[in-house]
């Protein structure tokens, strides 16, 4: 089966919805106007409910299939980035340092094409809930909608979402069964020295000599305090002191990521770290402190519902097109947070060559729009059919 006919019909509008959207690009949960534009083209779809305000901009539209059945999500987040956009079309952001860098107008757009075909056809039994969600990218907003209890209030029994994948082949899809994405923390360290002239370093307590040494030490969490075969990554990202160069500064401040996927490795990382940021204090003669954030969980699919979202993928792009074992990777997601709830899946949507995720010349394709409709749409048919 390739992409719904029905679908493919309306595909010239979902590429005008995905570039409006494309112009309005939105950060964490200030999401207004995306949702009111979901909002006004799922009413004219006929959703049966229409659920605003959840996490502030998110919403979640039920639409009802023939006959008794179970409820099955399907999620799109709709948050941008703040970056400036630099890809010249003429649908370019119209708010500037804001961009729909990472796709997520396509996702809405994908979520909307399902909602219309779903609404259309009901051919299936039970319902399905549409989750459109804000802040993916900063502010884990599947999870502040997973403690405002839409799990439970829609009877929600299995969760889907797709993302796109620039570099792979337009139109593929890839999964995985267990972990597909890391657990993110992130940490800042605060260095508190004595500054001084920099002809004069007897009479300070350097804290750029202690960020140097305490950013090298924490490399050696990796290399040293964990099994090689565990997947672990800790990255320093920031390093911040000094203003000329005959001053030795009173501060540092040394920033950065961590990626896991096992909690005991994670909590292994919390523990080293401190240790190593205390011990190398006292070594240099600073004072400093860590403040250790944890973030997103790991995004774990389900064995059985990855298997399954993976033929329904290759019904919508053919066998060779279709990837369910491809492994995990560092990145992170807050889709994670509805999988902790619920059994489901996280796929990619391969959309051809391009610009990457989060670089200001990214932009969606829209010729893949289709097919993640397709695939929601087909998704729910499969896991709900009438006979």
């Amino acid at each position: 089966m390739p992409v719904v006919n029905r679908i493919a019909d309306f595909s010239t509008d979902m590429t005008a919805w995905r570039r409006h959207l494309h112009t309005i690009p939105e950060l964490a949960f200030d999401c207004h106007q995306t949702a009111a534009f979901v909002a006004d083209r799922l009413r004219e779809f006929g959703v049966d409910e229409l659920h605003e305000g959840i996490a502030q901009t998110g919403l979640v539209a039920i639409i009802n299939g023939q006959g008794e059945g179970p409820t099955i999500g399907l999620r799109a987040d709709m948050d941008a980035l703040p970056i400036t956009e630099e890809t010249g079309v003429d649908y370019a952001s119209t708010n500037p340092g804001k961009m729909h860098a990472c796709g997520h107008d396509g996702h809405t757009t994908m979520l909307l094409g399902a909602a219309r075909y779903l609404a259309e056809t009901r051919n299936f039994r039970g319902r399905v809930a549409l989750i459109f969600q804000p802040a993916e990218e900063d502010g884990g907003g599947a999870g502040v909608m997973v403690e405002e209890g839409i799990m439970d209030r829609f009877d929600i029994s299995q969760v889907y979402a797709l993302h796109n994948a620039p570099g792979f082949v337009e139109g593929s899809f890839y999964t995985t069964p267990g972990p597909i994405m890391a657990a993110v923390d992130t940490f800042d360290i605060h260095i508190q020295g004595k500054g001084g002239h920099g002809a004069m370093p007897h009479e300070t307590c350097d804290p750029v000599m202690a960020a140097c040494g305490i950013a090298q030490a924490i490399q050696t969490i990796v290399s040293r305090n964990h099994y090689a075969l565990d997947d672990l990554v800790v990255s320093v990202t920031q390093i911040h002191t000094g203003t000329v160069n005959n001053v030795i500064p009173d501060t540092a401040y040394i920033n950065g990521t961590v990626r896991s996927f096992d909690p005991s490795v994670q909590k292994m990382v919390m523990r080293r770290m401190a240790e190593i940021v205390e011990g190398q204090a006292k070594a240099y003669g600073v004072e400093a402190r860590l403040d250790y954030d944890v973030n997103y969980p790991a995004t774990i699919n389900d064995a059985e519902k990855a298997e399954f979202a993976a033929e329904v993928a290759r019904e919508i792009s053919g066998k060779d097109r279709v990837t369910g074992n491809t492994g995990r990777e560092m990145g992170a997601e807050d889709f994670s947070y509805m999988l902790q709830e619920r059994p489901g899946a996280y796929l990619f949507l391969g959309q051809g060559d391009g610009a990457g995720l989060h670089h200001p010349k990214y932009n969606f394709n829209d010729e893949v729009a289709s097919v993640g409709a397709s695939f929601f749409a087909r998704l729910v048919e499969r896991a709900q059919p009438l006979s």
